[in-house]
């Protein structure tokens, strides 16, 4: 179903392998790149108002920004640890429950100490979707199931289409009383990074189709996936417009 796109990724990674390896500066470099630019869209896509130029200042240089919430400013150092996080364990086969109650006590321990970390206990409700989540004492079930469908999903898809299908699954779950897009899209970027794929931003002005996607996917996913894909291209495109 999504052969013109996995063969424009497939081709463009290949590109991207040609140019490694890369020199430690380099990385590192580009390491801190991803770090800003995921942290402020990720931020971004839920509500948070600090610009990309604002949280590389606090994220770099230790600053706070006038006018803007403590919260605020709480996210971006919460999502910055996290994702030095997720390259830290990006060495290991696959995401284990520790490490993403771990990446949420990240995301969210500054906002939310006692919740951070921990499956949600309370029922939640998303307003604009048609569609309920789990009760609070099905998510221990359903993650386990989640953990063990991935180990599954690994072995039989595209490693791009399985951190899209990681994301969706995890976020129709949401096993957190909150966090749980950034988290979901860490989990993707985890799994991406794992298998040799690129950091991928949704950007914050595709919001719209990024949730209205999401939405439909409660029922048919190929909307969703080709968003993702799409976004996951322009990510390959961006970085090699970058080393080269």
């Amino acid at each position: 179903m999504f052969d013109n796109e996995l063969k424009k990724i497939n081709d463009l990674q290949k590109e991207i392998n040609s140019l490694r390896p890369l020199d430690d500066e380099e990385v590192n470099q580009l390491k801190e790149y991803y770090r800003i630019g995921l942290t402020y869209s990720s931020n971004a896509l839920e509500g948070n108002s600090l610009t990309e130029s604002e949280t590389k200042v606090i994220i770099e240089d230790g600053l706070t920004i006038g006018g803007k919430s403590i919260k605020e400013h709480l996210e971006v150092l919460g999502h910055s640890e996290a994702f030095s996080f997720i390259h830290d364990i990006a060495s290991g086969e696959l995401l284990t429950e520790k490490d993403l109650l771990k990446i949420h006590s990240l995301v969210y321990g500054r906002v939310d100490k006692d919740q951070a970390g921990v499956y949600r206990d309370k029922r939640i409700f998303l307003s604009g979707s048609k569609y309920s989540f789990p009760k609070p004492d099905e998510v221990q079930q359903l993650m386990s199931e989640f953990f063990y469908r991935l180990s599954t999903l690994k072995k039989e898809l595209h490693p791009v289409i399985l951190a899209v299908q990681a994301h969706k699954e995890f976020v129709f779950i949401h096993p957190f009383v909150d966090g749980n897009g950034r988290v979901g899209r860490l989990l993707m970027n985890l799994l991406l990074i794992q298998a040799g794929h690129l950091i991928t931003i949704i950007p914050p002005v595709l919001r719209s189709e990024y949730i209205a996607s999401l939405e439909k996917a409660h029922t048919d996913d190929s909307d969703f996936i080709r968003f993702i894909l799409r976004c996951h291209v322009e990510a390959q495109k961006e970085y090699l417009r970058l080393v080269k």
